[in-house]
């Protein structure tokens, strides 16, 4: 398969923080020229025969798709898992755990920000989760929008949900090896999602990519909705450093917030090997 190739393969669904259905998103997708899709719901692979069968409906090529939560560094880092076999145990059930936290974490969420005055968060941002187990801040970032606490999601983020501010729970979340091994082990390859969202300083990074390698990852996002173009040719020399293969997706959540649409995002640079050249066998 050619590198200009319409790929987006990195997007949510309802089932966990976007605001679209899968069948909503494949025909956003295909209306926007989308030739090869992938649905990356967080910590969840629910909606992956859904995804699968609106893509056929919709005649575009399809690769199973998850973002899995890590901790590294400190921080959360995102791994994209693509073209593995979504009814694998071992990954089925390593997601489940990786879920178990999310309840407790929103719980707390909640009682930070009632004690700055907001009350019945938690109750509000499970109304704005279509799928319970993945309630996350951007559900509360939704409530506290729709109540008239903030005027925009970044606002309520920049307020009260990061680090140091009242609704602000860190998570501990699953390894970079057991999210590497959950993906590989089920068929699948591993990307690092949108690696310059992280604020790593060099060493961090490169212990990241090292680390990544050494457990058998083998993609990095170079185009994505969160990247500038410096932060693609950054990234486009890191993959050719590292002997990885680049993914290209959207990251799109909605259309009311994301800033990028599906399938509008630059082309790969053309000296860098595409991820789904690795997935040739898996695309459905």
């Amino acid at each position: 398969m050619e590198p200009l190739l319409n790929a987006d393969l990195h997007c949510h669904s309802v089932v966990s923080d976007g605001t679209l259905t899968p069948e909503a998103l494949a025909a956003r997708a295909k209306a926007n020229g989308v030739q090869l899709w992938a649905l990356t719901d967080h910590d969840e692979i629910g909606g992956q025969e859904r995804a699968i069968a609106a893509a056929k409906a919709e005649g575009m090529k399809y690769l199973t798709g998850v973002e899995i939560s890590i901790t590294f560094a400190g921080k959360t880092v995102h791994i994209v898992g693509l073209g593995f076999d979504h009814t694998n145990q071992a990954l089925v059930q390593g997601l489940r755990n990786t879920r178990g936290g999310r309840a407790e974490r929103a719980k707390e969420m909640s009682d930070g920000l009632a004690k700055v005055g907001i009350q019945g968060a938690f109750e509000g941002a499970l109304q704005y989760a279509g799928n319970h187990e993945l309630i996350s801040r951007t559900h509360f970032a939704r409530f506290l929008v729709e109540t008239g606490v903030c005027k925009d999601t970044s606002e309520v983020f920049r307020k009260y949900l990061t680090e140091n501010k009242p609704g602000f729970v860190p998570h501990r979340w699953a390894s970079l090896e057991n999210a590497v091994k959950w993906i590989t082990g089920a068929g699948g390859v591993a990307v690092i999602a949108h690696p310059a969202r992280y604020g790593f300083t060099a060493n961090e990074e490169f212990a990241l990519f090292t680390e990544f390698k050494q457990h058998g990852g083998r993609g990095v996002e170079v185009v994505t909705g969160s990247h500038s173009s410096a932060d693609a040719l950054q990234y486009a020399e890191t993959a050719l450093e590292f002997d990885l293969a680049a993914s290209r997706g959207s990251d799109f959540h909605s259309p009311d917030e994301s800033h990028t649409d599906l399938g509008t995002l630059p082309w790969l640079p053309g000296q860098l090997k595409p991820v789904w050249e690795l997935l040739s066998d898996r695309i459905q």
